[in-house]
Formats: C-alpha cells, sequence, structure tokens
C-alpha cells in the first residue's frame, strides 16, 4: 500500500521534524505491466538461484577437491562468495517488489543495502585486480609461480580486499545516517543507489557527493588501470609463447575474463563515472541490472565451470557416494 506525502509527513513529527520521511517507496519497473513483471520476476528466480547454486558449488569444489586448492582457485572461491552477498544485496529485494508490490523499505534496510552494494563492489574490485596478478605471475613468470604465490601471500591479499573494502567505506555509513528526508519518499530505480538516495534528502550532501565522486573514481579507474596493465604484460607474453596450442589457450581464457570485466567495469563507469543528468533512469535501471544480476549469473561460467578440472572434480563429486576429504588408508 502506497503511503500519501502528507501520511508519510505525520510519520516523523514524533522525531522532532528531523527525519519527516521512515520509508522510501523502490519505484523500480513500476511502469511495466503486471504480467510483465511477473515474468521478469520469474527469469530474474530463475538467474538468482542458478547463482547462488554456481557460486555454491565452486566454493564446494574448491574445499573438497585437492586438484582445485590453488592460488587461482582460491581467488576464485572468493569471489564466488563476495559474488553470492553482492547479489543478494539488491536481487531479494527486486523479486519482492516484482512478484508481490510491495515496494516499501525503512531508512535502515536502505542505507545498510546502500553501503553493502558499495562495499561489496569495491571489495570486488580489489578481489579483481589481485587475481589478474596471479594471472600474470602464472603466465609470465611460471617458474617463480609457486615461490611467489605462496598461501600466506594469497591470504593476506584476500584479507586485504574485504578489509579494505568495508573499512574504507564506512565513512559512507556514517554520513548517511546523518542524512534527513523531509519530502518525497519515491526513489527511482530498484535499489538504493547513491544518486536517488542523495537528490531526496534535504540535508546537504554536497561532502557526500564529492566523496562518492573522488572514491568512486579512484577505486574504479584504478583498479581497471592495474588490470589492464597486467593483461597487456600478459598478452606481450602470450604472443612469445613457442607452442601455438598454448597461445590459443591463454588467449581464449583471457578474452573470457575481458569480457567479464567488460561488463562490471562498463556498467560502473556509465552508471557513476559520468553525470547522472546524462543517463536516462530507464537506461540506469538496464545497465544496474547487468552489474548485480547478469555479471553475477555469468561468474561462474566464464571463471570455472568451463574449466576441465573443474568439469572433472565436478563429476567426481557427483559420481561419487561420498566426498573424501582426506585420503583413505
Amino acid at each position: 500500500m502506497l503511503l500519501s506525502q502528507q501520511d508519510v509527513l505525520k510519520l516523523g513529527m514524533g522525531a522532532g521534524n528531523e527525519t519527516a520521511v521512515a520509508e522510501f517507496i523502490l519505484e523500480g519497473f513500476s511502469g511495466l505491466d503486471q504480467r510483465l513483471q511477473l515474468f521478469l520476476s520469474l527469469i530474474l528466480l530463475l538467474m538468482y538461484l542458478t547463482t547462488l547454486t554456481g557460486n555454491t558449488m565452486i566454493i564446494f569444489l574448491v574445499c573438497v577437491d585437492h586438484r582445485l586448492q590453488t592460488p587461482m582457485y582460491f581467488f576464485i572461491s572468493n569471489l564466488a562468495f563476495l559474488e553470492i552477498w553482492f547479489t543478494s544485496s539488491t536481487t531479494i529485494k527486486l523479486l519482492v517488489i516484482l512478484s508481490s508490490g510491495r515496494r516499501t523499505i525503512s531508512l535502515k534496510s536502505c542505507f545498510a543495502q546502500s553501503y553493502f552494494y558499495v562495499a561489496l563492489g569495491f571489495t570486488e574490485f580489489a578481489l579483481l585486480v589481485v587475481m589478474s596478478f596471479d594471472r600474470y605471475v602464472a603466465i609470465c613468470q611460471p617458474l617463480h609461480y609457486a615461490a611467489i604465490m605462496k598461501q600466506q601471500l594469497c591470504t593476506h591479499l584476500v584479507v586485504a580486499a574485504w578489509v579494505l573494502g568495508f573499512t574504507l567505506l564506512s565513512y559512507r555509513l556514517v554520513l548517511l545516517s546523518k542524512l534527513t528526508f523531509c519530502g518525497p519518499n519515491k526513489i527511482h530505480h530498484f535499489f538504493c543507489d547513491s544518486s536517488p538516495l542523495f537528490k531526496l534528502s534535504c540535508s546537504d550532501t554536497t561532502l557526500l557527493w564529492k566523496a562518492d565522486s573522488i572514491f568512486i573514481s579512484f577505486v574504479v579507474l584504478g583498479s581497471l588501470c592495474l588490470i589492464m596493465v597486467s593483461y597487456m604484460c600478459i598478452f606481450h607474453c602470450i604472443l612469445h609463447m613457442p607452442s601455438a596450442s598454448g597461445r590459443r589457450k591463454a588467449f581464449a581464457t583471457c578474452s573470457s575474463h575481458l569480457t567479464a570485466l567488460a561488463i562490471v567495469y562498463g556498467s560502473c563507469i556509465v552508471l557513476y563515472a559520468r553525470p547522472s543528468e546524462g543517463v536516462s533512469l530507464e537506461t540506469n535501471r538496464i545497465v544496474a541490472l547487468l552489474n548485480t544480476v547478469l555479471y553475477p549469473f555469468l561468474n561462474p561460467f566464464i571463471y570455472s565451470l568451463r574449466n576441465k578440472t573443474v568439469k572433472l572434480a565436478l563429476e567426481e563429486a557427483l559420481g561419487r557416494p561420498k566426498v573424501w576429504l582426506f585420503p583413505r588408508s
């Protein structure tokens, strides 16, 4: 049930008029026909369940199969774990909106969703940089790979990515909690994204706008530059490989990785590295779907499930009555 603006204003009177809006209304895809919304919810539900299943399967296989307990799959399993939470932070609410029409979200839930969406996104960029470095060492320094990518270093890199992603974004949660909302409560999006949320505030959001712009530009463009440098070095090494079959295999692997990177970085640049006025609301929502639904859906297939070693491990895990975690005597 949608609240009128007068009703929403009344909700905040007991708080001394500091926060007149008690909850937001996520417009989402309200312009679509009801049957089309239901059809879209079924498609998204299928993609979401596939994302959960695929990423959970990767984590399970890396834990139980000794052949996958390498630095590369250690990073991929962490990325899979992150993707489960990243897509869940927005997709669950979107499914509720499309299937039941319940569009309201409380202030605290909205702030939490915004924080986790950005923090998980920045953590993912850090992991992608680490993964590109791992591939560089594996292809360009194969003889020194085991000596460089030790378990301790891999663990430190992953922990650093998670800690930095969440601690550096803590300023955002503090600034969000200090905002007041006393006017319209409709967010023209399917989740609490920064731009539409800031526009509804009656507080001065100049600091948040500047902090977000600087931080997002630094993280997105900085990580993209590091990844591109790694892949340029990788391509240089591939071109000097003596084996033609080795070059084809390496190029095929890198091209699939670059396709995934193009989706995530392309969508983020369109959404956040351009003035918000230059992107229509419809375009914004569609591009956001690529980032929050399609990319996590494709990741298991791009990074793992196409790999022969993973396929073999999966077949053995499904074919055996038991999965032996330790060698039998």
